[in-house]
């Protein structure tokens, strides 16, 4: 029997075109897994061109290929990266799934520590109090204010002094006792997520360099152990369409096993001595750190929630409270001069006054919480707490909080893979032939 005839394979000139088969299964694996993990990250800005008339043919396409960030709706054909292009979505997901049941608004608030927070704005406000009522009383009522004694001044400014600590104490402590209705946490990660798409990019990169370096490289070994079949099908079936076809099922493969063995299973699974799990759950109670780092230095930190406190959504309530907490303190500190004062000026022009007092304030306290030092070392309590209490997050919940903002998303990972495939088999046909 001619086995050459039934064996191409042991014809020098088909060895190497056999041969070749697992290695460039082995590449496609490599490549799609590659491009793939560039596709969740970047751009992190939509790039694309207009194209005449794709915002009418979207109205016609299902709604699932719509959310693909490919830019139809908008009448513009490109891509964003996955990650960037779901930023909001990752950060209501965060919040509901994760820091939701890491801590209260009230228990992170309790971390950065009101009591230090309020000392911190005495310390950096206590040389621009007297220069704010100078300059209101300058501005508003000149002639008034460069007519009281020098004597009357000074009393005005050390009774401000004075009634300043009880002030401010009781202003973070009000704070921490109404923060629910002043801070919605939601809102203000989805927003910070929103505005820098960087974030989610960092939280996925930083926890995840490990696991997306190795899948990569197991692109490579899954693509080339699934050529292996593939090899012995050539042989057995010479048909010219047969390495494109398997292509698109092995870049399928590849990247769903890739996907696969970062998330799944979520707890450990034992097959006799072995343990299986999924390699990013697996290290779970060592990507908590970064996790709390990025947490508590980029979005939960003490500048952004003193922003929100006082410029965020429910920034109008937040100064409402300190209205509420320094007008009689306003009355107590011009003590016997708020008679006259109001006899000169008018009642509705001291009420206005007293309202530009609480305005300057405002501002005052808010720019206190820009401190990058004091910042570093609140934040470093929000990290704490976050990193200890994802350590001992249920499995599950660990999971979901990082693959729900890109599930929807799996399966043009998946789908990417295929053509990829398919091209990588044209290509091994023009170089070797059917």
């Amino acid at each position: 029997m001619d086995l050459s005839a039934i064996f191409p394979l042991v014809h020098a000139e088909g060895i190497i075109k056999h041969i070749s088969v697992p290695l460039f299964t082995g590449v496609i694996g490599w490549i799609t897994n590659w491009t793939g993990v560039l596709m969740l990250f970047y751009p992190v800005k939509f790039k694309g061109i207009r194209i005449p008339g794709l915002k009418t043919l979207a109205q016609f396409l299902p709604r699932k290929v719509l959310e693909v960030p490919i830019g139809l709706i908008h009448g513009r054909f490109g891509w964003q990266g996955i990650i960037p292009s779901r930023a909001a979505k990752m950060g209501s997901i965060a919040v509901d799934k994760g820091l939701m049941k890491l801590g209260t608004p009230t228990e992170f608030y309790q971390q950065l520590d009101p009591n230090a927070i309020a000392e911190h704005i005495l310390n950096t406000s206590q040389h621009e109090i007297d220069h704010i009522i100078d300059r209101l009383m300058m501005r508003y009522y000149p002639l008034l204010w460069a007519n009281v004694p020098a004597s009357l001044r000074q009393a005005i400014h050390a009774r401000v002094a004075s009634e300043l600590p009880d002030i401010v104490h009781e202003l973070t402590k009000e704070i921490g006792l109404n923060i629910d209705q002043l801070l919605d946490v939601k809102l203000m990660v989805i927003g910070y997520m929103e505005e820098d798409p960087t974030l989610a990019n960092m939280i996925f990169q930083e926890m995840g360099r490990r696991e997306l370096k190795l899948i990569v490289h197991m692109g490579f070994v899954f693509g080339f152990l699934l050529g292996v079949p593939l090899l012995f099908l050539t042989i057995a079936f010479p048909i010219w369409w047969l390495v494109p076809i398997c292509g698109a099922i092995i870049g399928w493969v590849t990247n769903w096993l890739a996907i696969a063995v970062i998330f799944e299973p979520v707890k450990p699974v034992k097959i006799g001595p072995i343990a299986l799990q999924g390699l990013f759950i697996r290290r779970q109670r060592q990507v908590a750190d970064v996790w709390a780092r990025i947490i508590s230095e980029r979005i939960v930190s003490l500048t952004n929630i003193g922003y929100e406190l006082f410029n965020g959504p429910r920034g109008d309530r937040t100064r409402k409270l300190i209205e509420n907490l320094l007008r009689p303190a306003v009355d107590r500190a011009v003590g016997v001069a708020r008679v006259p004062v109001r006899a000169a000026i008018g009642s509705k022009n001291y009420d206005t006054m007293s309202r530009f007092a609480v305005a300057e304030a405002t501002d005052l306290a808010s720019s206190s919480l820009l401190d990058s030092e004091f910042n570093r070392r609140q934040s470093t309590r929000i990290r704490n707490l976050v990193a200890e209490k994802t350590r001992n997050m249920n499995p599950n919940d660990f999971a979901d909080m990082l693959r729900s903002a890109i599930k929807a998303d799996e399966w043009l990972l998946i789908l990417h893979g295929a053509v990829l495939g398919v091209g990588a088999g044209l290509v091994h046909l023009i170089v070797f032939g059917a």
